[in-house]
């Protein structure tokens, strides 16, 4: 059997040996035939942006690691996938324009390859991904190198650039810059990084402004009618204008939390790079450990690259990263007046935007539980089912009902829910993403410094918890008063706050939709049910004789 090295190794080599060459005024790519070419996947940088190490010998391959990543695997996201499938189905006369606005962020590669012949990008004709396959090669890439970092300055940050609508050089452009932190060589790095891929490594600060990252992570659906007809607006995800009106404004970035900065120099590529302080990760740590499982046990049928280690890599940093940076759980004094206990139960975010966000399938929600000294519960609020449901959740247990923001929780049934809840312009309860026009309820945790009375339509809590004066800038509190039934003390109060990527009635809201996509991903959610929460902190206390 011959061994072929890839063309764009050989390529690579090539531009090492022409540095030996006379040098030419023109650094120009060549002229370029199809719109790949000015959209690259990310194996062409994998050549020269893995096989990093830090001096005390740790991995920080780029490419390694953004290849576990959520980002990297947008497009094989099984639960995305699904839910696109659901809104085509309700709204089929749109389904074009569905697929297309799905696809700017999710498959955002082959989306501006598309853009640059003036078609919309057909997600469904290319499902199942085949990476085997070079003319699926853009589409499964999902948010790759050539997206980020060729997306220019203008307008970020601005309602211009929301929803995915950045820019980048007009089609055919040469050199097309490859935007980032660092100055490069201009001879020999300049040389080979054009030769290779035809890209010009641009020193550019808007790299690092949390208004690039707002550009995918800001966005309004447009609720539709039974023909077409837009009827409403919602503003789906918004945690880059929660960030706006919190303190992390101004104080720390999107990147500088989920990039972590690699700890002392490091060379950003393996050739003709020397260390650099201030190198980040590519990481890209976030909410989703859920997904994260569901890649790696379902990883041939969705055509996963990365490998089984480095996704279980992956939901090992986003699991220590939410357990050690979203959140944290206090228990205020507890009182005891005959059988009647009392308590708060504090919960302080620590994230940048509001506790969970993005997506409105996240909840995180408190799990009480009160012992008797006999070790028998006489209280127990928010079990959370080995189903994935949480026992008492009104929602859980009928789509067309929700729990509200409770003020006080006196009985079982009554769970305290961060969680944003959906309504359509009847203001039914909705899972709906194209039928929603507003939100019912989002009493979702606010960061530190957001006024809710200043705070913009568009971010505003709904309902109970905008009246709640212990529901404010950073933290929530919830207050208890349950009874101990009679039982011996002292008891032992234990409060957690669990969350969840994707709650029960966002998984099987879908079993209705006879389509592959969303059957396969409630076939998904319950084989991974059982393990698809996650407890962000805890605490407790002892009340009662002798304490």
């Amino acid at each position: 059997m011959k061994f072929r090295l890839p063309l764009f190794v050989l390529a690579t080599i090539a531009a090492l040996v022409s540095l030996a060459l006379p040098k030419t005024a023109n650094t120009q790519a060549s002229e370029r035939q199809d719109p790949s070419q000015d959209f690259r996947t990310s194996d062409r940088c994998f050549t020269c942006h893995n096989n990093l190490k830090t001096s005390k010998g740790e991995d920080v391959s780029i490419g390694l690691e953004w290849s576990a990543s959520i980002m990297a695997n947008s497009a094989r996201d099984p639960y995305w996938q699904g839910s696109m499938r659901r809104e085509v189905l309700e709204h089929p006369e749109s389904s074009a324009a569905i697929q297309n606005d799905c696809a700017s962020c999710h498959m955002p590669l082959q989306n501006l390859q598309d853009k640059t012949q003036n078609r919309q990008t057909e997600v469904f004709k290319r499902l199942p991904l085949n990476t085997q396959h070079p003319e699926d090669a853009a589409a499964a890439d999902g948010v790759s190198c050539a997206v980020c970092h060729q997306i220019q300055a203008t307008g970020l940050g601005t309602p211009a650039t929301y929803n995915g609508n950045f820019a980048v050089a007009a089609p055919g452009a040469q050199t097309r810059p490859a935007f980032g932190p660092y100055v490069a060589d201009p001879d020999r790095v300049m040389r080979v990084h054009v030769m290779t891929t035809g890209y010009a490594p641009t020193q550019a600060d808007h790299i690092r402004d949390a208004g690039l990252c707002g550009s995918c992570h800001t966005l309004y659906t447009i609720a539709r009618g039974p023909d077409g007809k837009q009827i409403g607006q919602l503003p789906e995800q918004m945690p880059y204008l929660e960030w706006l009106h919190s303190d992390y404004n101004g104080k720390q970035t999107c990147q500088q939390c989920h990039m972590p900065a690699v700890g002392g120099p490091v060379a950003v590529a393996s050739l003709l790079a020397g260390p650099r302080e201030g190198v980040r990760r590519h990481t890209f740590a976030g909410a989703n450990f859920l997904m994260e499982d569901v890649l790696g046990a379902h990883r041939d049928e969705l055509a996963v690259t990365a490998q089984p280690a480095e996704l279980a890599a992956a939901t090992t940093r986003i699991t220590v990263f939410l357990q050690s940076q979203s959140a944290r759980i206090t228990l205020g004094p507890a009182e005891l007046a005959g059988s009647q206990l009392s308590f708060a139960v504090r919960v302080e975010n620590l994230t940048g935007h509001k506790l969970p966000t993005a997506f409105p399938s996240r909840r995180a929600w408190l799990h009480v539980v009160v012992t008797a000294a006999d070790g028998h519960i006489v209280f127990e609020s928010g079990k959370l089912n080995p189903d994935g449901s949480i026992a008492g959740n009104l929602n859980d247990a009928d789509p067309t009902r929700y729990s509200p923001h409770f003020t006080r929780i006196t009985k079982a049934d009554e769970v305290q829910i961060f969680e944003p809840i959906l309504g359509d312009s009847q203001s039914h309860v909705t899972t709906g993403l194209l039928t929603a026009t507003q939100y019912l309820k989002d009493n979702r945790i606010l960061p530190a410094g957001f006024d809710k009375k200043t705070a913009p339509h568009d971010i505003a809590v709904q309902g109970e918890a905008a009246a709640d004066p212990d529901f404010t800038a950073g933290s929530s509190t919830s207050h208890y008063a349950v009874s101990t039934g009679g039982a011996p003390g002292p008891f032992k109060v234990a409060a957690e706050l669990i969350y969840q990527p994707v709650g029960y009635r966002w998984a099987h809201n879908l079993a209705s939709f006879q389509a592959a996509e969303p059957q396969r991903f409630v076939h998904y959610y319950e084989q991974a049910a059982a393990h698809s929460a996650l407890v962000l902190g805890h605490a407790e206390t002892t009340v009662g004789a002798g304490h």
